[in-house]
């Protein structure tokens, strides 16, 4: 999740909050791609999740990485909570999920290279403590009790709302991990095709990424947990956005939905001040019972708009957020992923092709069928491993048009990033349906052999 924000003066009219989306317009050859992945880590011998603090810890890896690669740290009331680098930063989800958001790079190359570096960088820390990380999109055997709550303001304000708002906040905050994409956009019209095509697909990014089908030792049902937790976590902001399709969408519609969900917190001085509930469009006229008087500054709404967690996100750039939290292909298949959809504006029409009929009721049913089937989900006259083929058919053209080479020059263009998803159209196969295989055959059963078999 996402540090503080800083900078921006007070707010003096409320067009200053589309004016603040609308800055992040760049032109093309100004696009980037920065990628964020979380893992989860666990004592070598016990297969235990990692508490904050101790000899083996998620503060012991954060430290590691300060004194031997020379990260910077970031701190909340002393404490270490995240480190920065280089555009980079490494951070902290509420059970101890470690992630990298990475720097806005140019090419997946370029992001992949960096997710290598990361992965090599913990490694070497991990292995001098007896650690090991593993990415899956739900934690397959460990309980809420045996997840620990990282000691940040924020998750602590968060846990107790999350439970007062629906069933499985909790569970997200503890047991899940996400890979997703951070991608730009050129103007407000491309922002809201972008937009569409990236709400309209993230069933298909959660079909071909599904990678969480256990939970509490054993098969949960679902090919992908984690898309099933966020259907039920907080209905005020999460979900498919039916609003995005409207006529007349824009920055504007963005801030009017942004401004309508309840806040969780400002924070101050380095402190996280409980706003739980209350409303951003009474923190705008100064009348904000948390801060009688106050009114909130540009940093104050970047913070707010990370309390939303729709299956996309409009920041000054789009988040893409519906995928599981998986192997180290698959991280750097995210990003070929929706890249290729989306910037080439021949594969984003393309994409927009496929989806422009579909009404609500159909986005949020493949949402459903996505989680539980993958690939093999059907809606009406919709085949998910059919369009998945489509799609990522579409993306392939779209890196191709792209031709961004690798640093050598010998691969001319993106398109390699995609074969492991290629091979999932080939199969129908994605990551659930091996580990289920596996769970069910050469592991009889034994969900603890999914940590040695499946570590970074």
């Amino acid at each position: 999740m996402s540090i503080p924000q800083s900078g921006g003066g007070p707010i003096e009219h409320q067009d200053q909050l589309a004016e603040y989306l609308a800055s992040g317009c760049k032109p093309k050859e100004d696009w980037r791609i920065g990628t964020e992945h979380e893992k989860f880590g666990y004592c070598r011998d016990t297969l235990n999740p990692l508490p904050y603090d101790g000899d083996r810890s998620i503060k012991a890896v954060l430290e590691g990485l300060q004194e031997r690669f020379a990260w910077e740290p970031v701190l909340e009331g002393g404490t270490i909570i995240g480190l920065t680098k280089d555009g980079a930063n490494v951070s902290l989800e509420p059970g101890g999920q470690l992630e990298l958001s990475g720097a806005p790079l140019e090419t997946i190359h370029q992001t992949c290279d960096e997710v290598n570096e990361h992965l090599r960088e913990v490694r070497e820390v991990a292995d001098r403590i007896g650690v090991e990380f593993i990415g899956l999109g739900a934690a397959p055997i460990w309980r809420h009790e045996d997840m620990p709550l990282m000691p940040k303001g924020r998750y602590k304000l968060m846990d107790g709302y999350m439970q007062t708002v629906g069933t499985m906040g909790t569970t997200m905050m503890r047991r899940t991990c996400t890979v997703q994409v951070n991608l730009d956009f050129g103007s407000e019209a491309d922002m809201v095709q972008k937009m569409r095509v990236a709400l309209a697909l993230q069933p298909v990014a959660t079909a071909l990424f599904a990678n969480s089908p256990f939970l509490d030792g054993k098969p949960n049902g679902h090919k992908s947990w984690r898309a099933r937790v966020w259907r039920d976590l907080d209905p005020a902001r999460t979900g498919m956005l039916p609003f995005v399709f409207e006529s007349g969408f824009g920055f504007e519609a963005w801030v009017d939905y942004v401004l309508d969900v309840p806040m969780y917190f400002v924070y101050r001085d380095g402190k996280y001040i409980n706003a739980l509930g209350q409303s951003f469009r009474d923190f705008l006229k100064g009348q904000l019972p948390a801060l009688p008087g106050e009114i909130p500054t540009l940093s104050d709404w970047a913070d707010h708009m990370t309390t939303v967690f729709p299956e996309a996100r409009v920041k000054k750039y789009i988040e893409m957020r519906g995928a599981d939290g998986g192997p180290w292909r698959r991280l750097c298949a995210l990003p070929a992923f929706w890249v290729g959809l989306m910037y080439d504006q021949t594969a984003l029409d393309a994409a927009w092709d496929l989806v422009k009929g579909w009404d609500a009721e159909t986005r949020d049913a493949l949402r459903v069928a996505a989680s539980i089937d993958g690939l093999q989900a059907r809606v009406g006259g919709v085949d998910m491993h059919a369009l998945a083929r489509e799609v990522v058919s579409i993306a392939e053209a779209g890196l191709k048009a792209r031709a961004r080479p690798g640093a050598d020059g010998l691969i001319p263009d993106e398109t390699h990033f995609l074969n492991a998803l290629k091979d999932s159209v080939e199969t129908g196969r994605v990551p659930a349906d091996e580990l289920l295989e596996a769970y069910r055959g050469e592991w009889a059963g034994d969900l603890s052999r999914i940590y040695d078999a499946y570590k970074y």
